[in-house]
């Protein structure tokens, strides 16, 4: 992992930072309004027909079977390939989207947001058929960033998602005081083509020249069709959750889906930023090493790739636990986004957070499996905790609400990230080296926890000291924060320090550009 992660990884950042800034002026305008519980309901399917046509699955399927061509001396074969799978996903994308926008009304009457009032409901079926036609663009869009990445090209596609989150955002400032959520709607399809448009000139750089064909026999794409099959799969139980998210929170009175939205892309945050980030770049390390037969070496950075994910996610997930609500009221408390809106969002924070710290790793150990082109294995596992994910959300909401939908999911997350990790362990010829991986795992777990529990005490002084009516809850202000933050981060690299650990020294030599394998 080497050259391009810094500033892969910087582009992720703006990438997280737009899409935070994004919320922030929605949540300014809406708040956690049921006008914006339809606009998030009206993302689903979509997002939906998306993942399963083309999406994920791409990445996993799609990558491994074009750089295996393009590291041929003939590139043709490579493009002609591209051309192929791009016309049969816009083909699956436009088919799939018109059948959607002709039965949208009954599908959100009777699937998708059952509890909303009928003027929800109608507004939710108007805005899903223009966001369809987002979802056609993504699809292209999302194919190139596949070809992209499989050529070791990693900025634009980086870039990318910034433009996406950019042109919502002049849409919310623009047209959204005028237009109402429609508005919005507008920058989530001016965003696609943007997302699409960023990536052509690098594509057309590297010689590729569109070709209108058509094949189902030919070798490359069988061969991505039959490795999208379990991650697509795998991706219908994750957009089953989240449809199941929805039709259990709209049923909880206005506001519910948006908190449960705004609650999940904080805890995002950092799980973009870092896991996403480093997992994205050293994907095709792990490729090329394995097809090279370097068993080891892909063990190791391996390895030391879930170490420093680990190492810099755990502290995020303990400092935004502890600090949720200063963190929540500093970034979005203004305008409609109030007091009330903040509780609601900090409630479901706090069970998504349990999770956190697995999400991460999730993204390195399934693109260790699919290194050693096993599919499958991810794909099941997956299915079984979304199961149990739909299963705890049932039994969870009635006793803690759309809290219950946050907690059922970070405890699926563990589930399927312990047993992964596991088997990863056993598919690998060479084995982990679970002598030094687990105590390195073990030593940043318990300075996060030695962090967050430091962080708490001196919340807990403040309040007595200087806010003593309100002992008990932390100090919605940048005071609390702005003190926390460096005293966390000293007492986190202290424990480090302390308990002798070596995941420092593994991250400095990603920020300096050098190779952790």
């Amino acid at each position: 992992m080497a050259g391009a992660a810094l500033l892969v990884m910087l582009f992720f950042v703006l990438s997280r930072l737009s899409g935070l800034a994004r919320e922030i002026i929605i949540g300014a305008s809406y708040g956690t309004s049921a006008a914006y519980d339809a606009y998030l309901a009206a993302f689903r399917i979509p997002d939906l027909l998306f993942q399963l046509a083309a999406g994920g699955a791409l990445g996993s399927a799609f990558i491994p079977v074009f750089a295996g061509l393009w590291l041929q001396a003939d590139k043709r074969a490579a493009w002609l390939l591209f051309s192929r799978v791009l016309n049969l996903i816009t083909l699956a994308l436009v088919a799939l989207g018109v059948l959607a926008a002709i039965f949208a009304d009954p599908i959100v009457r009777t699937i998708l947001a059952p509890g909303f009032t009928p003027e929800q409901q109608t507004l939710t079926a108007s805005l899903m058929r223009w966001m369809l036609l987002g979802t056609v663009v993504f699809g292209a869009s999302g194919l190139i960033m596949g070809a992209l990445n499989a050529t070791q090209h990693f900025l634009t596609p980086a870039a990318a998602p910034v433009l996406y989150n950019v042109a919502i955002i002049a849409a919310a400032y623009f047209l959204a005081p005028a237009y109402g959520v429609y508005g919005l709607v507008v920058g989530v399809v001016a965003g696609a083509l943007a997302h699409l448009l960023v990536q052509l000139p690098v594509l057309l750089h590297k010689g590729y020249r569109y070709r209108p064909v058509l094949s189902l026999a030919d070798a490359g794409v069988r061969k991505v069709m039959v490795l999208m099959g379990p991650r697509v799969l795998g991706l219908f139980f994750v957009q089953l959750h989240f449809l199941v998210n929805t039709i259990l929170a709209s049923g909880l009175g206005a506001g519910a889906v948006s908190a449960l939205n705004y609650a999940w892309l904080l805890m995002l945050l950092p799980q973009g930023v870092i896991a996403q980030g480093i997992a994205t770049v050293v994907f095709p390390t792990f490729s090329a090493q394995t097809a090279a037969g370097q068993i080891d070496a892909f063990r190791r950075t391996f390895e030391r790739a879930l170490r420093v994910v680990v190492f810099l996610v755990a502290p995020a997930a303990a400092l935004l636990l502890v600090l949720r609500r200063p963190a929540i009221s500093i970034l979005l408390e203004r305008g409609a986004f109030d007091t009330q809106s903040m509780v609601l969002v900090a409630y479901g924070l706090q069970f998504y957070l349990v999770g956190l710290i697995f999400h991460a790793m999730l993204e390195i150990i399934v693109r260790g499996f699919y290194a050693l082109q096993d599919t499958w294995t991810p794909v099941l596992i997956g299915v079984l905790a979304m199961s149990g994910n739909i299963a705890l959300s049932f039994l969870l909401v009635g006793r803690l609400s759309f809290g219950g939908l946050a907690l059922a999911n970070s405890l699926a997350t563990l589930v399927e990230t312990l047993t992964l990790l596991w088997l990863f362990d056993r598919r690998l010829p060479v084995g982990l080296h679970r002598r030094t991986l687990l105590p390195a795992l073990a030593k940043t777990m318990l300075a996060a926890t030695m962090m967050a529990v430091m962080v708490w005490a001196w919340g807990r002084w403040v309040y007595v000291n200087i806010y003593p009516a309100q002992v008990g809850v932390l100090n919605d202000d940048w005071l609390t924060a702005l003190i926390a933050i460096p005293l966390a981060l000293l007492i986190y690299l202290t424990a480090h320090w302390l308990l002798r650990s070596e995941e420092l020294t593994l991250t400095l030599a990603l920020v300096r550009r050098r190779s952790v394998t």
